[in-house]
């Protein structure tokens, strides 16, 4: 078990039960029953467990792949730990901002442009108008719309949304991005890119935990994958290729970073040669 300095989310036998019937018609009375009986009890007609069970705990700066069939209960732990929804019984706790990428369009008036969108969504997952204002050009170019920035939602298609979506998250500054599926919207070039930011994000100490049914994504991005099936983990596993990948990711921004301080000493270099002023006697013994 890791220390609680050193996590970013910690599920301890978490239990969510959810129901088939409308729950807007149960009485009042049945609510206060509820109560008086607590949520320990066997399941009622037309109920079920979403999740059994499951305890997780993960690190700051780790990348945590969800994966299992549809129904398994990946989604409902993004949404518990997003406080989207709360459990039956166990605890969830999250330590930092949380930015989430639950679903498409999830956090968006229709009516409003993606520019004023921007503002909204921002200011839901926790930034202050200062801030949205400092980024909103990184936010703009990064979502690649263009012109469309100022056209209201409604007309935005299903990949446009997730790159409003994931433009605002990526700058958000939360220490918690939670990703549902919705890199399988975009087309190859803007997940590709997605895909490198996340990396980036990871050496900058963010926590990532992503659910999708690509394994070999998740295997590409993910330090490990937690299988679950039924509402339950049955494994988890570290993915084989982590290590290799992080080195190949650190000498690679590494390189970069070399490069630059290169050319900025090169620059630093031309210029204080250009306006070193040389005396006749020297010009003469140079040629």
């Amino acid at each position: 078990m890791s220390s609680r300095g050193s996590l970013a989310v910690a599920l301890r036998d978490v239990w969510k039960k959810y129901s088939l019937r409308e729950i807007f018609h149960r009485s009042l009375r049945e609510d206060i029953m509820r109560m008086i009986r607590g949520n320990g009890q066997p399941l009622e007609k037309d109920e079920f467990w979403a999740l059994q069970g499951i305890t997780l705990e993960v690190p700051k700066g780790e990348c945590v792949g969800i994966y299992g069939p549809n129904g398994a209960g990946k989604s409902t732990i993004l949404k518990l730990i997003a406080s989207v929804t709360y459990p039956t019984k166990g605890s969830v706790e999250v330590f930092g901002r949380v930015a989430p990428l639950i679903e498409v369009g999830a956090g968006f008036h229709p009516d409003l442009t993606g520019r004023e969108n921007i503002f909204v969504n921002g200011t839901i997952i926790g930034m202050s108008i200062k801030e949205i204002k400092e980024k909103l050009d990184d936010i703009i170019a990064f979502s690649e719309l263009g012109r469309f920035i100022d056209t209201p939602v409604k007309k935005y298609s299903s990949g446009m949304y997730l790159k409003l979506g994931m433009a605002i998250a990526v700058h958000s500054g939360a220490d918690v991005l939670l990703i549902d599926e919705i890199l399988s919207v975009g087309d190859e070039t803007f997940r590709n890119k997605c895909i490198d930011t996340i990396q980036g994000l990871l050496y900058q100490g963010k926590t990532i935990i992503m659910v999708s049914h690509d394994k070999s994504l998740l295997e590409q991005i993910a330090h490990r994958i937690v299988y679950i099936d039924q509402g339950i983990i049955i494994k988890s596993q570290a993915t084989t290729s982590t290590a290799t990948r992080r080195e190949n990711i650190y000498l690679r921004l590494t390189n970069n970073q070399q490069e630059e301080d290169l050319r900025e000493e090169d620059l630093s270099y031309d210029k204080k040669f250009s306006k070193t002023v040389l005396s006749p006697n020297c010009i003469k013994s140079i040629f």
